[in-house]
């Protein structure tokens, strides 16, 4: 064989391997991440359309965070091919429906997956259902179930063009099967929890979601129609933790009288919807940054989902594949870690967030988790522990863990007391919700010798209960501390 031949050949064949691997493309906007493996103007198209979604919540409730605490990140897969390869194994085997897209909201990451070449009018329907959850998240506890949903099936066939937007535009599919069913009583939809065959079992299911969206779009028109307030009145209730049936009654009234305006409703002819200019959105696609990803930094990131979705296997498999080419990749690293902590292995995986601290980690939640692991196994040196805390608040100064971590970590030294009621105040204002901190919070004003504001944070915690298991908690240790006080009192008297 000839030099020059062999020499083709070699060509070719490093061509032919270049070509079989895909590009990666990382687009950032002021508020998501995406990477894609289709084209430049696909990527930003697509980043555009959850800029444009973001700004109609914003635009709607102007009063609202629609920002959550862990940033979003889009992964645009080019075709079902490369969809499928993250896609939950559950809808992979044969007979399962087609998805075009996925949001994965985990308590630590919201991961977006989507197929570039989905068919249909609303291909990405289920990304904004999705994203709406997620806006009413911090309402979850209270929000009734029909209402949430209501919302997310009537936010779910938004169109999003260059200058309008078009909000509300009713589902064919809804419509036509509750035409060809039997709806439920109102007295029952309002009533549906996460425990009712109509939340779970599939035909039940089914005309519950339908119904939702139905009522809900009832009731958005009427208002928007009348110059009335009756949704929002129910929600400010049900906020308040009324009765679902009596708020409706108060907000509604004749329950009787509004099922039947909602049965004429469904079988009516046309249906009105939303219409907004989009064309004053503050968003400039000239803005995005681009650049192109190494395959390692792509499949560390497809790693990572695959290990949020479920699929460690899979993960773990790539990840080998991306510590073996670059062993000091940061998020494989933390990727690592994560799947050590979901198997169980708490050593293992506070060794590996402790090596992507030590490599430079970026990632809020490395720092934490580092922090909290070490704090828990009683290891890791005290410095770099508070120092991984503080990055972690640097980092993303919306994560209220980091700050009650860190309070507890100053209470269980009993030093730095004032500063360690100062986290934990900043910890409840984030997430006012949630009972632990306020029980740390008592804790350190015990350590500070405060029973009387301590007693006053942990009253002011049951009235912030979400229930039974909450209430019982907070009160037996607000006994616990009235009855360690009774005790004192002679003492002191004498």
């Amino acid at each position: 064989m000839s030099r020059n031949v062999a020499a083709l050949l070699l060509f070719l064949t490093v061509l032919t391997a270049s070509a079989s691997t895909p590009t990666w493309l990382e687009v950032q906007s002021q508020h998501f991440t995406l990477i894609t493996n289709a084209s430049e103007k696909q990527g930003i198209h697509v980043l555009d359309q959850f800029e444009r979604m973001r700004w109609i919540f914003q635009t709607l409730f102007p009063g609202a965070n629609v920002d959550p605490t862990a940033p979003i990140l889009v992964i645009a897969a080019k075709n079902k091919k490369d969809f499928a390869a993250l896609e939950p194994e559950a809808y992979l085997t044969k007979g399962q429906m087609s998805l075009a897209g996925i949001f994965l909201n985990t308590e630590d990451k919201n991961y977006i997956l989507l197929r570039l070449d989905a068919e249909g009018e609303h291909p990405y329907s289920t990304i904004y259902h999705e994203y709406t959850h997620l806006q009413l998240s911090k309402a979850s506890d209270w929000l009734p179930l029909w209402l949430n949903e209501g919302l997310a099936e009537f936010f779910q066939n938004t169109d999003i063009h260059d200058k309008e937007v078009q909000l509300g535009e009713p589902s064919i599919d809804d419509l036509l099967y509750l035409r060809q069913n039997r709806i439920i009583p109102l007295t029952t939809l309002f009533r549906v929890d996460a425990t009712s065959p109509y939340y779970h079992e599939e035909q039940k299911g089914s005309i519950f979601y339908a119904q939702s969206w139905a009522l809900t779009h009832l009731l958005e028109i009427s208002d928007r129609q009348n110059n009335t307030h009756r949704l929002s009145d129910y929600a400010k209730r049900m906020s308040h933790h009324e009765d679902p049936v009596t708020a409706a009654q108060e907000a509604f009234g004749d329950l009787n009288q509004l099922q039947k305006a909602l049965e004429s409703y469904i079988g009516q002819g046309g249906f009105r919807y939303f219409r907004m200019s989009s064309a004053a959105a503050p968003i400039d696609d000239a803005s995005f940054k681009i650049r192109t990803l190494t395959q390692t930094e792509a499949d560390a990131i497809r790693a990572d989902f695959l290990a949020y979705d479920q699929r460690a296997k899979d993960s773990r498999a790539l990840l080998d594949t991306v510590l073996q080419q670059d062993p000091n990749n940061v998020s494989a690293h933390e990727t690592m870690g994560y799947l050590e902590f979901v198997a169980g292995n708490r050593e293992a995986a506070r060794k590996w967030y402790e090596q992507a601290v030590k490599l430079d980690s970026q990632s809020y939640l490395a720092h934490y988790y580092y922090a909290a692991m070490s704090i828990a196994a009683g290891s890791g040196d005290d410095t770099q522990i508070e120092a991984s805390l503080r990055t972690a608040i640097k980092l993303n100064p919306q994560f209220a863990p980091a700050y009650d971590q860190m309070a507890s970590f100053y209470g269980m030294r009993r030093e730095k007391l004032s500063q360690a009621h100062i986290l934990n105040m900043q910890a409840i204002q984030l997430e006012p919700g949630e009972i632990r901190y306020r029980l740390n919070a008592a804790n350190i004003l015990l350590e500070e010798v405060k029973p009387d504001d301590a007693l006053r944070v942990l009253k002011q915690a049951l009235s912030a209960a979400k229930n039974p298991s909450e209430v019982a908690q907070v009160q037996q240790r607000i006994n616990e501390v009235e009855q360690d006080q009774s005790s004192r009192t002679p003492a002191a008297k004498e």
